[in-house]
């Protein structure tokens, strides 16, 4: 048994081995097409480890970072095939394939970077982190307040953009000897800027209620999903009402770790595609698209579990409901919002068409939720993230003048004492 067991292991093992060449020669081929990039011409580098599973961390980035590079060439710097391939399918940004090392460092001699962003902790981080010349800024893939907003790794990085007050009080209450006043810089959520897209339906009188799960995670501390034990029954629920349109917005991983999670999963993908067949002017919406914005904009109503969804609908100012972990191991922040945030529990959820209604018409939720949208994200004017972003940026490229011209003058100084000596 042993033995069949380890033959399919190496045969899964080639076939990824397999792939992952062909993916890598496809990336190759794509790049010699457009040409080598200009030298010395980028001075922001978004750096990427991960690869196309994770691309939902970049892609919320893409428009606030092609707006910054109207100013400062930025450049991605992807370490993973797959991941390159999406980015340059994608077209957002320009890309720099650089798997190994050696890649990465004929890259960056090249060029002029200065700062490097962060979109997530992964652990290939550490390779960027021998480059002591320019500014290593964590830039995060969403705001929440799980686990991993306030992890001791901010400390590697010099600088973090925090969202706000609520950033800055999780990681006060957490991090040990860390110089929030100097190394954190709110910049609000500059992704709301660009709220916006082409609806994939018609609008009319039915209430558009926005259901985005997060996956079903890989420890019982994280086990937020909901698609198993509340994503079912509101799903068929507001879909049967005919009142209401359903836009169903997935996490990527759903279902990797748990197969359960993942028929849950696809049950209701089936109960969304005979619901549109029954009834074809109800465009009910599978969204699994690299642009998210327009969802969080067009729902009447969103919900959502705990993940940045959370605050990326709060960002939006509008109607929110939370689903309440059926795994009471699930670890809840109760400091911030979500200690007085609109939960969704597992019986709530069979009676969704009365707390879709309920949090519609509460006005004095809807007055709470605003003073959560500033706590966490400060003025959510149109602009004013964006603004705060290029102001956060721009410091750190005087900061990194100054550090520079300094250098510079150490250099003369040391070099005239050593002529001095030679005389």
């Amino acid at each position: 048994m042993g033995v069949v067991s380890d033959g399919k292991k190496a045969v899964r093992l080639l076939h990824r081995a397999l792939k992952s060449r062909a993916s890598v020669q496809r990336v190759r081929r794509r790049l010699a097409e457009r040409g080598p990039h200009p030298h010395e011409h980028f001075q922001i580098a978004v750096y990427f480890a991960d690869g196309a599973v994770n691309m939902y961390q970049m892609r919320q980035w893409y428009r606030p970072l092609a707006r910054l590079a109207e100013r400062w060439p930025v450049v991605v710097l992807s370490r993973s095939a797959s991941g390159a391939e999406k980015l340059l399918e994608e077209g957002a940004l320009p890309v720099a394939f650089v798997p190994t090392v050696r890649n990465l460092e004929k890259f960056i001699a090249k060029q002029d970077i200065r700062i490097v962003l962060y979109v997530n902790q992964n652990t290939r981080n550490f390779q960027m982190f021998r480059y002591g010349r320019c500014w290593h800024v964590f830039i995060n893939h969403g705001e929440s307040d799980k686990m991993y907003m306030t992890t001791n790794q901010y400390k590697a990085y010099d600088y973090a953009l925090i969202a706000g007050q609520a950033a800055r009080e999780r990681l006060s209450r957490t991090l040990w000897d860390y110089d929030l006043d100097r190394r954190a810089i709110e910049i609000g959520r500059p992704q709301a800027d660009h709220y916006s897209g082409t609806l994939p339906y018609t609008p009319n009188e039915r209430i558009v209620v926005l259901y985005a799960p997060t996956w079903e995670g890989d420890r019982p501390s994280a086990h937020y999903g909901s698609i198993a034990s509340h994503g079912q029954t509101l799903v068929s629920a507001l879909l049967a009402t005919g009142r209401h349109r359903v836009i169903y917005r997935p996490h990527p991983r759903s279902g990797v770790v748990d197969p359960g999670y993942g028929d849950a999963h696809r049950r209701i993908l089936a109960a969304i595609a005979a619901a549109n067949a029954a009834d074809p002017s109800a465009q009910h919406v599978y969204d699994d698209g690299p642009e998210l914005g327009w969802q969080l904009a067009a729902a009447d109503v969103a919900i959502v579990d705990i993940s940045a969804m959370v605050y990326d609908r709060l960002a939006a100012g509008k109607p929110l409901l939370i689903t309440r972990p059926a795994d009471e191991r699930a670890s809840i922040d109760t400091n911030g919002y979500l200690s007085a945030c609109e939960w969704l529990t597992v019986q709530g959820a069979h009676d969704i068409v009365a707390e879709v209604e309920r949090v519609r018409a509460d006005e004095q939720a809807v007055a709470r939720l605003r003073t959560w949208v500033q706590h966490y994200f400060g003025d959510t004017t149109p602009g004013v993230a964006t603004e705060k972003f290029h102001a956060a940026i721009e410091r750190l490229m005087r900061t990194w003048d100054e550090w520079n011209a300094r250098e510079l003058e150490a250099l003369a100084a040391r070099g005239s004492n050593s002529d001095e000596n030679a005389a």
